[in-house]
């Protein structure tokens, strides 16, 4: 039984993405265990909603995915998405994508017979008050009808009182205390006598209940648990001589007691939306023409509406006149409702990426405004400086890498490299106050250390109105004079050096992220910065990636360096950089590489355009 249970578990899981590993595949299956949820529909509906808009957007499975958590893997309590900055909201709470509860539903819902997990609630001493369906089987059914999914988030309190005072409720009480099952009965329930097994599963019960006084596996049987499986019910009306007859399932659908009868059809359907009148003539002109019918029209029920299909036939005398009409009556209403559900969050899906569309190219213009990047190397005081900028893959992640590179008015050369933590317009608006301070101090100071403190004190101001900012940074002074670099670097990657033709990280300075600690202290350290070396600043996205770890990623990017200082020794930042052009789906990347002048350098004005020209790549 339990290898049965895991392949039919493995058969209903949602698949990912050929060819991609463990962490996609659970991306895609908790995008389709909130979707469900959210659209109250069945994972293997969700899934196959997520398949086609993948199809019809043109996007891949795994970008959907990601789309639709963004969208959907909120707080109840929030108020919208992104810290209240989405206007989307929900006309119901959210609950979040609970994996292993979803792997109970799916093992229940191609379970026989009548089968629950219950989620127990206890009070302060360890008693158990409740119990709460949290995953049913088909079969499972309580009195007035509800059975299956329809249970979910009900209270057995309030459906069998009557079992919280008996003899029962202190078994369960036991099996969850001890772990040990148990088996109960037979015993006399409502208009049955039953038995029941129940194992403790994690904090809850699974419950299996067998029922004894039916005869099990007959045709009624079969029949009524086809019924019950498909939520559908059979009549016949004789039309000579005016009987009806209704299934069992048939009145649970009309919720109509049978003491009442059925519903005589040719009296006026006072029931169904007047909206729905000319599907339901058309339908009658088409069974008088000898077709069958297929028609889904709207009932109200008690109150409530229902999405009802009728499939309807009749059987004729030799002049084609009926005698008798049979047919079949499925409520489709949670079907019909999850579609809609679906299209409504498909609607709201598109809104927000409409959203992020703008908020990309609003964030893009603005980064382009005040982080501008030259079409040439920049020809400073001793030193030339190249510079690429690599906007992340995603469009919802521009971000807040920022570059400064300038002449002080004491002839020596300021740079620096930095991030600001986020994505947007709001990181972005942040990076140019820290980029435009950064230009403001340094008339001040040249001290790196100094600057890094007062940039510091800075982003602790700014986090008072943007709770959690944080950055990092780098920042170099180089004194053409002496060729010495002095640097301090705030939580940043350590720069690379590359020297004789091999290239290293340095060793950095102490000094935390900028925001972290108001009155942090920041250390130097010192190079000397010598014809032929090459010095790259670079942020995060250049090392850090989704596919590989940050080991990995400085080794690449290293290794590029020493083969483009291999390529051409006399001009390394043309072969870096057109190497170093492979953008982080995930974060934007910063480059600043610089090397000493010598009178053998090359004018490089023209390197972007050769760079452009290249095509190879970091593996």
């Amino acid at each position: 039984m339990t290898q049965a249970y895991a392949a039919a578990v493995e058969s209903l899981r949602p698949g990912a993405p050929a060819g991609t590993g463990e962490a996609a595949r659970l991306t895609v299956e908790r995008a389709v265990g909130l979707l469900a949820g959210r659209a109250r529909c069945r994972l293997t509906e969700a899934h196959r909603h997520l398949l086609r808009m993948a199809a019809e957007e043109d996007r891949g499975l795994y970008e959907v995915a990601v789309g639709v958590i963004r969208l959907l893997d909120v707080a109840d309590a929030e108020p919208g998405l992104g810290g209240g900055q989405s206007p989307l909201r929900f006309a119901a709470p959210i609950r979040r994508f609970a994996p292993w509860i979803g792997m109970v539903q799916r093992v229940l819902d191609v379970a026989p017979g009548m089968a629950s997990y219950l989620s127990a609630e206890r009070g302060p001493d360890g008693r158990l008050l409740d119990l709460i369906w949290a995953a049913a089987s088909p079969d499972a059914v309580v009195a007035n009808g509800l059975r299956g999914s329809e249970l979910i988030g009900l209270r057995v309190s309030e459906h069998f009182p009557e079992v919280v005072a008996s003899d029962r409720w202190v078994v369960y009480q036991q099996v969850l205390d001890s772990g040990a099952p148990a088996a109960l009965g037979p015993f006399r329930h409502h208009d049955g006598v039953y038995s029941v097994r129940a194992h403790r599963l994690g904090e809850g019960l699974m419950l299996n209940w067998t029922r004894h006084d039916e005869m099990p596996g007959g045709l009624a049987d079969r029949l009524a648990g086809t019924e019950r499986l498909g939520n559908l019910g059979w009549g016949e009306w004789d039309l000579v001589s005016g009987e009806i007859y209704w299934s069992d399932q048939l009145y649970r659908i009309y919720e109509r007691d049978p003491r009442l009868g059925p519903i005589d059809p040719a009296a006026r359907d006072t029931d169904g939306l007047e909206e729905d009148e000319p599907l339901r003539v058309a339908a009658k002109e088409q069974l008088e023409r000898g077709d069958r019918v297929d028609v889904i029209t709207r009932v109200r029920v008690n109150g409530r509406v229902k999405h009802l299909r009728t499939v309807a036939d009749a059987s004729r005398d030799t002049d084609g006149n009926p005698l008798r009409v049979y047919g079949i009556v499925q409520d489709v209403t949670e079907q019909e409702s999850g579609a809609k559900r679906l299209a409504e969050v498909e609607r709201q899906l598109d809104e927000q990426r409409r959203d992020l569309a703008a908020e990309h190219e609003l964030a893009g213009r603005l980064q382009r405004i005040i982080l501008p990047i030259p079409d040439g190397p920049i020809v400073l005081p001793g030193v030339k400086v190249a510079l690429r900028y690599l906007p992340a893959g995603q469009e919802s992640q521009v971000g807040g890498d920022w570059y400064h590179a300038a002449e002080l008015r004491d002839g020596s050369v300021l740079l620096a490299i930095g991030d600001v933590a986020g994505h947007g317009t709001q990181a972005a608006t942040n990076m140019a106050q820290l980029r435009h301070a950064l230009r403001a101090l340094a008339v001040t100071t040249s001290c790196p250390a100094e600057l890094l403190g007062h940039l510091n004190r800075l982003i602790c101001d700014l986090e008072r109105e943007t709770p959690e900012l944080t950055a990092t940074a780098v920042v170099a002074r180089f004194d053409p004079a002496t060729h010495e670099i002095v640097w301090a670097q705030a939580g940043h990657p350590p720069p690379l050096l590359s020297r004789g033709g091999r290239t290293v990280p340095l060793e950095r300075p102490a000094g935390p992220m900028l925001g972290v600690v108001e009155d942090a202290a920041y250390g130097t350290a010192r190079l000397d910065f010598r014809a032929g070396d090459l010095l790259l600043l670079y942020t995060d996205g250049l090392v850090e990636h989704r596919d590989r770890d940050l080991d990995d990623g400085l080794a690449r990017v290293i290794a590029t360096v020493d083969e483009a200082v291999r390529a051409s020794p006399g001009q390394p930042l043309t072969q870096l950089l057109a190497r170093l052009r492979q953008a982080n789906p995930d974060d934007d990347t910063c480059i600043l590489a610089a090397r000493p002048v010598t009178g053998a350098t090359r004018d490089l004005r023209g390197y972007l355009a050769d760079g452009a020209k290249m095509s190879h790549l970091p593996g």
